[in-house]
């Protein structure tokens, strides 16, 4: 068994979210060290899971074995030869972590293999909640120490928000998989059909339907950040500045007549330091 040192396992969690998410990268950047290093770690169990069921050989076999792993090291066991567990041990060890949190982001992970549409809004929720709202859970103690397990319900909010966001990001994407996260009951009150779907047409239909959505996401944003106040001053800036930077991403899709079909839309860097400045001077 190979042993790694903390800082190398650190290093390398901070090169997967510098590698994958550069909103996440960029806005919790400025907390400070402590706190960052213990983000990049819960990062790494995320998008770990993420991975095996997206782009695993056999997901439901490899997520099983990471449950296994997630058990083990529940129990104590020290994973000396992953980067992920021996940061998230070092975590574990500082912060008063909600273990619920990561149990329910494997679960939700797990739904992605058995499920593959959504009838209501309230069953694309309850699974933004199980994939997005988890992470949130898994963050608060870290950015807010005190006062985390007041903080729950907004952070569960701010989640929901951001998986909304990736659902009408990623239509097009999500289709070349065979998953589709827009409600079937959204889609029928607005008369867009799965034909018109399937031909990734935007007509006036898919505009109002995925309208609908946005603003629901809008307003989770919102709630989200209601008691920002109740956060540390140095975590104020970056939760804020994720939100407000993934909120964007709603506004770039405006912009660009709703082709959510042909290409993922980003906000650019330019764009980022906008954002983020308008934040911290506002």
């Amino acid at each position: 068994m190979m042993n790694i040192s903390l800082d190398k396992a650190y290093n390398q969690c901070e090169e997967i979210i510098k590698e994958n998410s550069k909103t996440f990268y960029k806005a919790f950047s400025m907390l400070p060290s402590k706190q960052r290093k213990a983000v990049w770690a819960v990062y790494a169990f995320c998008r770990q899971v993420d991975d095996i069921v997206d782009e695993g050989c056999n997901p439901e076999i490899e997520l099983q074995q990471f449950e296994s792993e997630f058990a083990r090291f529940k129990n104590g066991e020290l994973l000396n030869e992953s980067a992920m567990w021996v940061a998230l041990r070092n975590v574990f060890e500082q912060y008063e972590m909600n273990v619920q949190a990561f149990d329910d982001m494997i679960t939700g992970q797990r739904m992605d293999l058995v499920k593959k549409e959504y009838d209501t809004l309230d069953e694309v929720k309850t699974y933004s909640y199980h994939v997005a709202s988890t992470v949130g859970l898994m963050l608060l103690p870290i950015l807010a120490p005190i006062t985390h397990k007041e903080l729950e319900e907004e952070a569960i909010a701010l989640g929901i928000a951001m998986q909304l966001t990736n659902i009408l990001r990623d239509v097009g994407e999500d289709l070349e998989r065979g998953r589709i996260y827009l409600p079937k009951d959204l889609m029928n009150s607005y008369g867009y059909t799965r034909m018109l779907l399937e031909n990734r047409w935007v007509t006036s239909e898919f505009i109002e339907m995925w309208e609908h959505l946005a603003k629901e996401a809008e307003m989770y944003y919102i709630k989200g950040l209601q008691s920002i106040h109740k956060y540390p001053v140095a975590s104020r800036l970056p939760l804020t500045g994720a939100a407000h930077l993934y909120r964007a991403i709603l506004d770039k899709i405006r912009k660009e007549n709703y082709d959510v079909f042909t290409e993922k839309h980003f906000v650019t860097s330019q764009v980022k330091k906008k954002i983020m400045t308008s934040i911290s001077t506002g």
